[in-house]
Parts: structure tokens; sequence; C-alpha cells
């Protein structure tokens, strides 16, 4: 009964965190709202187009942290614990509950009128956390993901599907994970509260993959009609270049 309740506190204050939307306080700090140009979507690639790959970068970093820190803390509130009649650590079924709760709250917000992001850099965040924790092997697998949907989008310039890249090796290794650590092995079988916790786990982390992939929709819908709008990491390093440069000319002309 008390885990139910430390797990539902968890829940929640996850959700409530995750419905701070970073790309929006930019962009209003800067004197904009990011939701009324370019694709309307307050996140890291919308964000690099329309104010700079510096600010893109800092969004995307911000919200990989929503989704790590409160990933991590149910990690640690539960970490060598489980429950009762069962071999299944809550550490395992807390992460990913949190996960869900953070990404949940960034693609609909209690702040913003339930109209957020779409929750990848968040869901990054929750993945390279339930990943690492488990061993530097499980880790790599979230990191190459990430870097090869660096190395996807800058080549074919299609952010939505490099943004499945990053998200999806994670998720099938999280479920492997746990079907490894709970699975059959020396002979020894499911208890059926273990199993109950192992399926609910796993389904989860299909939510989380679930919901970001819906909010992705119109983007999906527009890859297939050959409509996307291309993402350019190319054009993006460019433009910032070049109004560092004139920037420099700017306040060299103000001094004279």
């Amino acid at each position: 009964m008390i885990y139910s309740l430390w797990l539902a506190v968890i829940g929640v204050c996850s959700y409530l965190f995750g419905s701070f939307n970073w790309a929006l306080i930019i962009s209003r700090l800067k004197k904009l709202d990011i939701r009324k140009v370019g694709s309307g979507n307050p996140g890291t690639l919308n964000m690099s187009r329309n104010l700079g790959f510096k600010f893109g970068l800092l969004t995307f970093f911000l919200d990989l942290l929503k989704g790590a820190m409160p990933t991590l803390v149910a990690f640690f509130v539960f970490n060598d614990q489980k429950f009762s009649n069962s071999d299944f650590y809550i550490r395992d079924f807390a992460i990913y509950l949190s996960g869900l709760c953070v990404v949940l709250g960034h693609i609909y917000p209690i702040y913003f009128k339930f109209k957020g992001g779409k929750g990848i850099a968040s869901t990054i965040g929750v993945f390279m956390v339930c990943e690492s924790v488990h061993g530097i092997g499980w880790a790599t697998v979230a990191i190459m993901a990430l870097v090869a949907a660096a190395v996807f989008i800058y080549l074919t310039e299609f952010g939505a599907m490099g943004s499945f890249i990053a998200i999806t090796p994670p998720a099938i290794s999280g479920c492997i994970r746990l079907f490894l650590d709970y699975g059959r092995s020396g002979g020894h079988t499911f208890s059926s509260g273990t199993l109950a916790f192992l399926v609910v786990s796993n389904m989860f982390i299909f939510a989380i993959c679930f919901f970001t992939w819906f909010a992705h929709r119109k983007n999906i819908e527009r890859m297939l009609a050959g409509e996307e709008h291309p993402t350019s990491f190319k054009k993006m390093m460019v433009k910032a270049r070049a109004k560092k440069i004139q920037e420099q000319k700017q306040s060299e002309n103000d001094n004279l």
C-alpha cells in the first residue's frame, strides 16, 4: 500500500515536471511564441530553425534533463526494494512509470492547455537513464541510437524519422533487458506477480513510444506525401555562423 502511494506521488510529480515546456519559456524570453512560427511545434528542431542552432541545442539539453531527472529519482527512491510476493524490483517499474508521466506532461502539459511538444528529447532522457542505470552495455544502445539519429538527420534532413531512430532501439533493448533480468534463467520461471509487473512495465515502454509516435502523426503523413519540412543541420550551423559574424561586425561598428 505504501509502495502504491509513493508510485502515485512519483507519477504525478513527474507529469507536473514534464509539463514545463522549455521551448515556450525560452522563446517568450526572446519575445517570440515558438508555436506561431515554423512548424508550430515547441521543440528542439523548430527552435533551431527559428531561433538558431544554439537555442535548439539548449532546448534539447533542458528537455533531455526533464526526462532524465524524475526517472533517476524514481530509480534511487526504490533502489533495492521488491514488490511483495514477487522478485520484481520496484525501481524497474517506477522508472518507466515516471518516464511515461514525464512524456505525457511534455506532450499534454497542464500549464499550457494540454498543448505541448512531441516528446522526443524527454523520451531520450528517460531511456538514457533507464538503460544507463543497468550498465554500460545497455547505455551504449541508447547512446549509439542518438548518434545514429543525428547522423541520419544530418545526411537526409528527415528530422521526424531521425527522432524515431533515437528512441526505438533503446525501447526495444529495455524490453529485452527486462525479459533477461526476470525471464527464464537457470531453470527459474516467472512467478505470477513477477509476470504481471513485467507485462505492465513493458506496456509503459510501449506507451512512451506510442505517444511520441502519435505526436508525430502529421510528420508521418507529410513524409508519406513527400511534403515533410527538411531539417538541415548544415544550414542551421551556417546560419548561426553568419549571424555571429554579423553581430561581431555590428559590435565593431558601434565601437568606432
